[in-house]
């Protein structure tokens, strides 16, 4: 039996050069790659930052299980939907939490919901899930506190329950006293309220 000759073969050009392909096909319709940073403001999506059809919001309220609220209101579901997470609002409604890079918290860590809340957030059109960009918490004083969670090691800001990003080691949940960002365009009645708790 004759041995196999291996050939050596060049890699065509079209898989050695990705970056030059895509360049060559000019995928600009990719969506956006969102960029978390320790600055509580850069902590949004380009996409948001750019498209003005997209409004962040300020949502209040506290974050629930579902299956708990619908109980509360005689309703009965199935074990599917026990681990859904909603903000309730003062009125009653529940908003469904988007369970991404910073709505996953919410679904992770028991520590977040069945308190007073304040959202940053935003809602696409056509869904109902809210896509949550900064969470505030208050203190037992009444005080607004952004949160997030920190690792004291690397010194870095993380926005799930999961090992430091950097030295594998444990995070910890992390509250800080912070006025919310500008760009809400909230008047000063409005700002005090939510401090107060109103």
């Amino acid at each position: 039996m004759t041995p196999l000759t291996l050939r050596h073969r060049r890699t065509p050009l079209i898989f050695s050069r990705p970056v030059v392909v895509l360049a060559a096909l000019s995928l600009t319709t990719l969506p956006p790659l969102t960029f978390v940073t320790g600055d509580d403001s850069a902590t949004t999506t380009s996409e948001v930052e750019s498209d003005p059809r997209i409004e962040r919001e300020l949502f209040s309220g506290k974050v629930v299980l579902l299956s708990e609220a619908l109980k509360r209101r005689d309703m009965r579901v199935a074990k599917e939907m026990a681990d859904q997470a909603v903000l309730e609002t003062p009125e009653g409604d529940l908003v469904p939490l988007l369970a991404d890079w910073r709505g996953r918290a919410f679904f992770q860590d028991e520590r977040l919901r069945d308190r007073k809340v304040e959202l940053v957030a935003y809602r696409r059109d056509q869904l109902p899930y809210l896509q949550v960009l900064m969470v505030f918490t208050f203190d037992e004083d009444g005080k607004r506190q952004y949160t997030d969670y920190w690792c004291d090691v690397c010194s870095i800001p993380m926005y799930e329950i999961k090992p430091c990003e950097c030295c594998q080691g444990d995070i910890r949940l992390r509250f800080q006293a912070q006025d919310l960002p500008d760009y809400l365009h909230l008047d000063d009645g409005a700002k005090s309220s939510a401090a107060d708790g109103n």
